[in-house]
């Protein structure tokens, strides 16, 4: 893998709706965008990431691709608009790419469409079927840019943005793009709620990672979005690793194999030492099996005591976005905007659960100085596991 360059990136969650918003919310441990809300589950309430942020509907010519995904997507977007034009004038449209990662689209277009076909017995004018395709949320930005192909969206669940970013990479790498748009978006549905609720995987509570006391995850909506070139940029993408270990359709393998394998692919493919990793941006869902599982798997592949932490109890889970937002999190981290010098802190009650392997959770207002080198682990429903890694240094 060659690495290339971040040139620009716009984050949107309940966070913030920009980066200046995104990083002082982050760095204090401001959970004020975890709502308790009874919009999903049937008026069963439960604590969700939810963006309060207005979203404009879409321009007229637009309107076969009018719903909440794409309007987040055009919003987050347009923060970095300037710099794309700026960063793609001297290229021809078939030599910028598109993809992004999703595990949702438009589905929560057919779930508000519902109840009118139901009394109806008609869809409303407002829902098109392909509002479900995952692909929508890419064609949407290309037709927005003039731009014919590559256009690929990813969905391999909560890898599917993360897994979006390594391919843009290999795009660039390939010689078939000189830019392209990364990223992903995913927002709050009834299904994923009532799935994971289903699955007894949702916190009543605010979750909390590596707690002897949690008890599930909290689902949150977001949008990451990313403009990477070949040439070197303040934060660089140096590539990853990438694994399938098919081991259950919704747990994780205990033995954490495929967690793992990933990992280590990561610092091979990039051919950097594990001990140059300053941070770790953990999957951390607060779950039960999954949070044993990750432990594991960084005691296995990590000798020194590595800082890390888990940034979804501030966003909740954003699924098939999660792998972008959490790397734009670790690239803010990492830049001179980052003016207190802080790691990413972990936000829990403190309760460390003994019974998984002990790791070195970031406290807040820790003063560590900026990260040079992080790695972002991201894992999926079936096995679907990615682990990306960025630098300040472009090798």
């Amino acid at each position: 893998m060659k690495p290339v360059g971040i040139h620009a990136y716009a984050l949107c969650s309940s966070l913030g709706s920009n980066l200046t918003q995104t990083w002082d919310n982050l760095s204090q441990g401001n959970q004020q965008g975890m709502q308790f809300d009874s919009q999903y589950l049937n008026g069963e309430s439960t604590y969700i990431g939810k963006i309060n942020q207005n979203l404009p509907k879409l321009q007229e010519k637009f309107n076969h691709f009018d719903y909440r995904a794409n309007r987040l997507l055009h919003f987050t977007f347009k923060q970095i608009k300037s710099q794309y034009d700026e960063l793609t004038g001297n290229y021809p449209r078939h030599r910028i790419g598109i993809i992004l990662g999703t595990s949702t689209a438009g589905v929560d277009s057919l779930e508000s469409a519902i109840p009118y076909y139901d009394k109806h017995k008609k869809w409303p004018d407002s829902y098109l079927p392909h509002h479900q395709r995952m692909a929508g949320v890419s064609e949407y930005l290309a037709q927005y840019l003039g731009i014919s192909h590559p256009v690929m969206s990813v969905s391999t669940a909560c890898s599917s943005a993360a897994k979006a970013m390594l391919s843009a990479q290999r795009w660039i790498n390939s010689d078939i793009c000189d830019v392209v748009i990364t990223g992903g978006v995913d927002v709050l549905c009834q299904l994923t709620l009532k799935g994971f609720n289903s699955l007894g995987a949702l916190s009543p509570e605010l979750s909390q990672p590596f707690s002897k006391n949690r008890q599930g995850i909290n689902i949150g909506e977001a949008a990451a979005v990313f403009i990477l070139k070949q040439e070197p940029a303040e934060i660089n993408l140096l590539g990853g690793g990438e694994s399938s270990d098919a081991h259950h359709i919704s747990a994780p393998d205990p033995l954490a194999k495929g967690a793992i394998t990933a990992m280590r692919l990561a610092l091979k493919n990039t051919n950097v030492d594990a001990r140059a990793i300053d941070y770790l941006n953990l999957h951390g869902t607060g779950t039960i099996q999954n949070d044993a599982m990750e432990s594991l798997a960084v005691k296995a592949v990590f000798n020194h005591d590595l800082y890390c932490s888990s940034s979804k109890p501030l966003t909740g889970h954003t699924l098939g976005v999660a792998g972008a937002l959490e790397l734009g999190l670790c690239a803010l981290s990492m830049s001179e905007d980052n003016k207190t010098g802080d790691y990413i802190p972990h936000f829990y009650d403190g309760a460390y659960d003994k019974n998984i392997s002990r790791l070195n959770l970031v406290k807040a207002h820790n003063q560590l100085g900026r990260p040079q080198t992080i790695m972002s682990n991201s894992f999926a429903f079936g096995g679907s596991n990615a682990a990306v890694i960025l630098a300040r240094k472009f090798s």
